[in-house]
Order: structure tokens, then C-alpha cells, then sequence
């Protein structure tokens, strides 16, 4: 889910502000009202910035796409696990067919359904 933007959560704070009900502020925004009451106390204490988001960085992160992209481009027919054999033959780091699936998925390569 992606995270709502500091504009829209200022604008909906500045309409509670104003004296209108929370739970119509929260209906014309889209929002939950307990959203809004979390944003309200988060701007108490000067933190109105949407938070990172958790979780851990990718194994093939953003700057490493081009180069999956030129490996899976030489061999299109491939497998996934003989593409994590060829990234870690090329980058040393050993990755798991799952995470392979998910790069090649962050990529818009279609998943090949057989051999």
C-alpha cells in the first residue's frame, strides 16, 4: 500500500482544524479516522514526514537491474534457478528462487511456465 503524501496529510489536518467533524474529514479524504488521529499526534510532535517503510532492502536492488536485465536477456529460456546459478556466478551473491522471481517481477519479465 503506498503511503499518503505529507500535502494530503496536512490539508486533511487543516479541515479537522477548521471544525469539521473527524469522521467526515476521513470520509471526504479516504482516509480512517484513526488515521487522522495519528496524524494529529504525530504533527504534535513535529513528525508530519510519512515514516520509511519496513522491511528489508532487496537482494538485487535498483543499481543491479541493468545487469539482471542483460543476464536474463542473453538467456531468455532459462530456469530460474539457472538464473540464480548465473547471478552468482557473475556477482558472488548466492540468491534464492524466490527472491530471483521477485526481481525478475520488479523487472516486467514474463514468467516462463515451461522448459
Amino acid at each position: 500500500m503506498k503511503q499518503y503524501s505529507r500535502d494530503l496529510r496536512e490539508r486533511a489536518l487543516r479541515q479537522v482544524d477548521a471544525g469539521r467533524p473527524v469522521g467526515e474529514v476521513a470520509a471526504l479524504f479516504g482516509v480512517h479516522r484513526t488515521t487522522l488521529l495519528r496524524w494529529r499526534q504525530r504533527r504534535e510532535l513535529g513528525e508530519m514526514a510519512p515514516r520509511s517503510r519496513p522491511g528489508r532492502t532487496p537482494a538485487i536492488g535498483r543499481a543491479q537491474q541493468p545487469e539482471l536485465l542483460a543476464q536474463v536477456s542473453a538467456r531468455p529460456a532459462a530456469t530460474l534457478a539457472e538464473h540464480c546459478a548465473a547471478w552468482a556466478a557473475a556477482t558472488g551473491t548466492t540468491v534464492s528462487e524466490s527472491t530471483m522471481c521477485r526481481a525478475l517481477r520488479r523487472l516486467g519479465w514474463p514468467l516462463k511456465k515451461r522448459r
